[in-house]
């Protein structure tokens, strides 16, 4: 594979030399969420951490993401609870409205302990990645403006060609880069085999917030259209976050062509009314701005031989199931820990931690998948919806929340464990 020497890199380090440790040397693939949270765990059990990221720096902004019920729980044993509250949206609750504003329905932040549609912890997507990065940057090697190339692995290590042409070597690699990981296709096979488009298309940018925003999210759906419109208060005041929906079995726009994607938007979003044109007056002059198919990845397994996979690029369950990040978060929490509990072995570390997870991850894509279905557009031949009042549904959504029980891994070396950590010396399972 040719590598590009376009791409600039730098590298974050601890001082002039970063603390050297005798654990395992890992490269994670992705500096968003998912990656900085494997990155956390990684460096508990003593491994020796590298983290490459394609974008020149963090992504700053992004859509609101949640963590419930499990999910918080990481959050605590990872000891920063307290800095994730502290950068959340404070989203009181939400409104469904119709088309003249008028409140249709209420859902207040702490309904269902907190873990209701809309979490007690909310916050952008660069601001959770920005507390991650802030509590790893000591302990971890950050790459920044450079990717994997090329690598080729066998029974004692991977060989990494970095488009940068830097050559090094590790004992694993974890692919947490994302929807259109391309560390998945350069292992697994081409994005095709592995996504799957659930018919709808999810875009969002910041706004300047001219709209009376104060702490409660609004939303307009035209049933008749498949269509949504979102503002959804951020911690600047002065700013809000639209998002849209809209029914889209034909997406076929390139995920990196802005500029065709905020044309495809205003073709979509075309005579919805409500605050629609507001909104859509500052699509020019937002910074921020995303556009993407809503999809899952399904894989039968998420690793082979020392490559393995995590959060989206792995298991994603779509914007639609509310849980991506609880799922990367818990992933990483358990990928770690079952790797050091099978002291490194690949096979075996990867093996456990797909049989721990894969029940909790399916039960979070089949919440996306039903989410996505509510919002198609009815036709004569369209299948009726379930119902989603049954006894069921709150059993399905129940383990999409909490199906999963966190192991206290206990008794690999620490590096650098707070006190209190359930973490403490060779892991077991």
């Amino acid at each position: 594979m040719s590598v590009d020497d376009s791409e600039q890199q730098h590298t974050v380090r601890t001082g002039e030399e970063r603390t050297r440790v005798s654990g395992p040397r890992v490269l994670v693939a992705g500096a968003s969420i998912a990656g900085p949270a494997l990155a956390h765990w990684l460096r508990r059990w003593a491994a020796e951490v590298t983290v490459v990221e394609r974008a020149p720096e963090l992504r700053p902004g992004g859509q609101a993401v949640d963590a419930r019920g499990v999910a918080k729980e990481v959050i605590r044993r990872m000891g920063l609870d307290a800095a994730v509250r502290a950068v959340c949206t404070d989203t009181a609750g939400a409104y469904t409205v119709d088309a003249d504003g008028q409140v249709l329905e209420t859902f207040r932040a702490d309904d269902h302990g907190g873990d209701g549609f809309i979490a007690d912890i909310e916050i952008l997507r660069g601001d959770l990645s920005q507390v991650l990065y802030d509590d790893t940057r000591d302990g971890v090697e950050y790459i920044f403006g450079d990717r994997i190339a090329d690598l080729a692995q066998d029974a004692d290590g991977v060989d990494v060609v970095f488009a940068g042409r830097d050559r090094r070597r590790f004992d694993l690699v974890v692919g947490a880069d994302g929807l259109h990981s391309e560390l998945r296709a350069m292992v697994f096979g081409p994005h095709e085999r592995f996504l799957r488009h659930l018919g709808h298309v999810l875009a969002f940018y910041s706004v300047p917030n001219e709209f009376g925003l104060d702490r409660w999210l609004l939303e307009y759906q035209d049933q008749d259209s498949g269509r949504s419109a979102l503002l959804r208060p951020i911690q600047d005041a002065t700013r809000a976050m639209a998002m849209f929906y809209c029914a889209s079995a034909d997406f076929d726009v390139d995920y990196r062509d802005v500029a065709a994607q905020k044309r495809l938007l205003r073709e979509r979003m075309a005579g919805l009314g409500w605050l629609v044109p507001d909104i859509l007056a500052h699509l020019d002059d937002t910074p921020d701005f995303y556009l993407d198919q809503v999809a899952q990845v399904v894989m039968d397994r998420w690793s082979s031989g020392r490559v393995g996979l995590l959060g989206d690029a792995a298991f994603s369950s779509s914007p639609m199931s509310g849980q991506g990040t609880g799922l990367a978060l818990v992933g990483a929490y358990v990928l770690a820990g079952e790797l050091a509990a099978a002291e490194w072995d690949p096979d075996t570390g990867f093996t456990r931690y797909e049989a721990r997870l894969r029940s909790f991850a399916e039960a979070n894509q089949e919440i996306g998948r039903l989410n996505a279905r509510s919002r198609d557009v009815p036709g004569p031949d369209a299948e009726p919806l379930p119902d989603f009042a049954g006894e069921w549904f709150t059993e399905l959504v129940g383990h999409a929340i909490n199906g999963i029980e966190l192991p206290e891994y206990t008794g690999a070396p620490c590096s650098a464990a707070p006190v209190g950590s359930p973490i403490t010396s060779s892991a077991k399972p």
